[in-house]
């Protein structure tokens, strides 16, 4: 059996990050969480809230105190990229982290690499493709409606369970054989817009009307909703043009963790509440 350990998550209140602490209770280990305000954060009973910021890098010398392992994320408040990756990996290696997971934010990113060109600890990059939490996008308008609206309804994606990306983590932070491994990480299926849309109607039992939008329609929508515009290129590229790795299942779940990735209808069930009705049909 694995020795307990003890590890820091930052952004330990993300869809990730809470993944990344219930894996790592689930497995015995004790856990710190990370958060730039402590007294709005909740967490399961025994996980240790800690206050600390990324930005700043000294504000972690208290949190970093006997920890053997550290996940780290690639962005500050407002998502901003950090670069403070040199400075938080010397506060580190001197507090005695052994291990560091980072979550690969889509691109290259100052932490990343700074993460990557550090001897001193055994680090594995988390690559996983489009999350299966993306899909509370669409609650409300099932809710209400029982309606979903989205371009591109035909592309594939190998979406993964958030709980999947934890698992991963969670080993590579307390077990040996990660260091230097970059990890893409993917659900056990392929699926488009249509599959999710069916798969989230079932678990419900009602159906849900998908209405395609054009990428014209999407653009409006997504402006209407106050993304930048460089997210919105990003959208209209990511869905319009998945990249091969989005479309491709790898087995890294199973080969790293021991179980087979969950799958979408899986992660339905467990949030089926968020899709239901608020209005109750009319009948008679």
């Amino acid at each position: 059996m694995t020795q307990t350990q003890k590890i820091l998550v930052a952004g330990a209140t993300g869809t990730v990050g809470r993944q990344v602490v219930a894996e790592l209770i689930a497995r015995g280990h004790a856990v710190r969480a990370l958060t730039r305000d402590a007294s709005k954060a909740t967490f399961p009973v025994g996980v240790e809230v800690v206050q600390g910021d990324l930005t700043e890098p000294d504000s972690l010398i208290p949190a970093l105190e006997g920890v053997t392992g550290l996940h780290l994320i690639t962005f500050g408040a407002y998502f901003v990229p950090l670069e403070t990756g040199p400075r938080i990996l010397e506060l580190a290696r001197a507090a005695g982290v052994r291990r560091v997971t980072v979550l690969h934010g889509g691109g290259a990113s100052l932490l990343e690499d700074a993460v990557r060109a550090d001897d001193g600890v055994d680090w594995t990059v988390l690559m996983p493709v489009e999350f299966m939490a993306n899909s509370l996008e669409w609650a409300d308008g099932i809710a209400d409606s029982g309606e979903v609206h989205e371009p591109f309804v035909s592309r594939l994606s190998a979406v993964v369970h958030e709980g999947d990306i934890g698992a991963v983590a969670a080993v590579a932070l307390t077990e040996e054989g990660h260091g230097g491994q970059e990890y893409v990480i993917t659900g056990p299926e392929l699926l488009t817009v249509g599959d999710k849309v069916a798969t989230i109607a079932a678990a419900r039992g009602s159906g849900i009307a998908l209405v395609e939008l054009t990428e014209e329609e999407a653009v409006t929508r997504w402006r209407a909703a106050g993304h930048p515009e460089g997210v919105i290129g990003f959208l209209i590229e990511a869905y319009g043009n998945t990249p091969e790795v989005g479309r491709t299942v790898v087995d890294t779940v199973e080969k790293v963790t021991g179980h087979p990735a969950r799958t979408f209808a899986h992660w339905a069930a467990e949030h089926v509440d968020s899709f239901a009705a608020t209005v109750p049909a009319v009948t008679g």
